[in-house]
């Protein structure tokens, strides 16, 4: 394992590429910088207990958080953000109370108008405040801009379009949040939707599913609590994850066979829980309830509901846009295609920019551990190093197929939450709904076709011949139905082949 100064000294590399390569449409100001240094600065956290250093971010990835906050989200704003606080009581479709909300009939619009006075974030700079603001702003900018379009679709089953600027009140005090912790104003999986938006009923107790409750919904339904927490629940396994990862690099690095197949094991494991945990969504979210809170997830960019985008008034008289909230921007998946070098492998192609830029939408620090981890993996030509022993490669197999597993159920997910139900040609963040998520499964599948024929049978124990005959068969027949069923449903929607440059648009 490497000591924390180690993986402090291999960020470093990762916080120079990202510098030189800035956000195309996020900030680039001093600030955002030095967050960046002062986030990649610091060390892995090694132990089991969180730093309370209030000015170092709250994602920082770790051995014992992985891909989680290093402390519980901030529940309750501070006493000076009343008024925001308020309004987010009193927005859901259905508040906790279980009376209508202000979004139940459009009246949330006008509350903000007239209730929210410009709060000033200048001098906050604890990091547990300023990624609840985050969390907040942006939940009150997506219902803001996104009303009208629920509306319309509770009406006639189409989002007509959403509001095309968000007043000053909302644009400046979340610009200047985003600013200081380095993210694009705009809704974001971890740091608003999803990862920081989950409070422990038993502050003593576990990161599991039952011991979570929901800090702030759009719509107060069941389904939109368990969508969230599963996630939540999901991602509680990735400390383990992290440790692994960083362990079987070490172990490449000194040419240590067995212990590198150790790893490989402990991270198999981890994927079959992350899965395990994925699979309890089809329970604790109904697949008919999703289109009723997914109209707020939706982004401004690739979206027919803002042609123009949105100005933010008070920042700029230019209008931006921004990619939706997506399980896209996690970081579970990611950290397994670069480690197993199969980033390399997706093709170059629109959908594939688009996979490029839902991955910028992330936490600083989650974006530099990404990139140090795709680096470190092909310097060390991590799975040349797994093929080269035939046991070794089974593993290394078994680990694609828990990917494809993943993908297959997110795929899965699509057609029975989204495509039964709506005939809306995109997803939340702006992808094509019938033929982004193929792209990536393909090449998964692809990929565990290839590892099967570097494998000697002989060479390999009675079980592991018998696994790698079974992955293998399974992923090709699996790349047959892909290609027929999405050939099918792209009849259905509109604008599925996307062409060069439309990911930017």
């Amino acid at each position: 394992m490497h000591s924390p100064a180690r993986i402090a000294s291999l960020l470093r590399p990762a916080l120079s590429s990202t510098l030189r390569t800035p956000f195309t449409t996020g900030p680039t100001t001093a600030s955002f910088h030095h967050l960046l240094r002062r986030s990649l600065a610091t060390t892995i956290p090694a132990d089991a207990t969180p730093s309370v250093d209030p000015s170092l971010p709250q994602f920082v990835v770790g051995t014992r958080n992985g891909f989680l906050p290093r402390q519980d989200p901030l529940v309750v704003l501070p006493e000076r953000f009343a008024p925001l606080e308020s309004l987010l009581q009193r927005m859901p479709l259905t508040r906790e109370d279980g009376e209508r909300g202000l979004l139940w009939d459009g009246r949330f619009g006008d509350a903000v108008e007239k209730e929210l006075p410009v709060l000033d974030v200048d001098g906050v700079e604890d990091s547990r405040t300023l990624m609840a603001l985050f969390r907040d702003y942006t939940f009150a900018a997506s219902a803001y801009l996104l009303e009208p379009c629920d509306i319309m679709n509770r009406k006639r089953g189409d989002y007509g379009l959403g509001r095309n600027r968000l007043p000053k009140n909302l644009a400046v005090p979340l610009s200047q949040v985003a600013t200081k912790i380095g993210a694009r104003p705009f809704m974001e999986y971890a740091q608003s939707y999803a990862l920081y938006n989950y409070k422990k009923k038993d502050p003593q107790g576990p990161l599991e599913y039952d011991n979570l409750a929901l800090i702030r919904s759009f719509s107060g339904m069941p389904s939109e609590t368990g969508f969230i927490l599963v996630h939540v629940a999901m991602v509680a396994h990735t400390g383990d994850q992290v440790k692994h990862t960083l362990a079987a690099l070490s172990a490449v690095e000194r040419q240590d066979r067995a212990a590198f197949d150790q790893e490989l094991k402990g991270l198999l494991t981890v994927l079959q829980r992350i899965n395990a945990t994925m699979d309890t969504m089809w329970n604790r979210s109904e697949p008919e309830d999703y289109n009723k809170f997914r109209t707020f997830i939706f982004g401004t960019k690739a979206q027919p509901m803002f042609p123009q985008g949105v100005v933010y008034e008070g920042v700029s008289d230019q209008s931006v846009f921004y990619r939706g909230e997506s399980g896209a921007n996690d970081s579970i998946v990611p950290s397994m295609d670069n480690l197993l070098q199969l980033t390399a492998r997706m093709p170059v192609n629109p959908l594939t920019e688009i996979l490029r830029d839902f991955r910028s939408y992330r936490p600083a620090n989650h974006n530099a551990w990404l990139a140090w981890l795709e680096k470190r993996a092909h310097e060390l030509n991590v799975r040349d190093f797994a093929v080269q022993d035939s046991n070794s490669a089974v593993l290394y197999l078994a680990l694609i197929d828990q990917i494809r597993e993943f993908r297959g159920r997110h795929w899965n997910f699509t057609k029975e939450y989204i495509i039964k139900h709506t005939r809306h040609p995109v997803a939340t963040g702006g992808s094509p709904i019938t033929t982004w998520l193929p792209n990536q499964l393909a090449v998964v599948l692809s990929a565990m076709v290839a590892v099967g024929k570097t494998i000697q049978p002989e060479r390999l124990t009675p079980y592991n011949r018998a696994l790698a005959q079974e992955l293998t068969a399974r992923a090709d027949a699996q790349a047959r139905i892909l290609e027929r069923e999405v050939a099918g449903l792209k009849k259905l929607f509109v604008g599925q082949d996307v062409q060069s440059g439309d990911a930017r648009t």
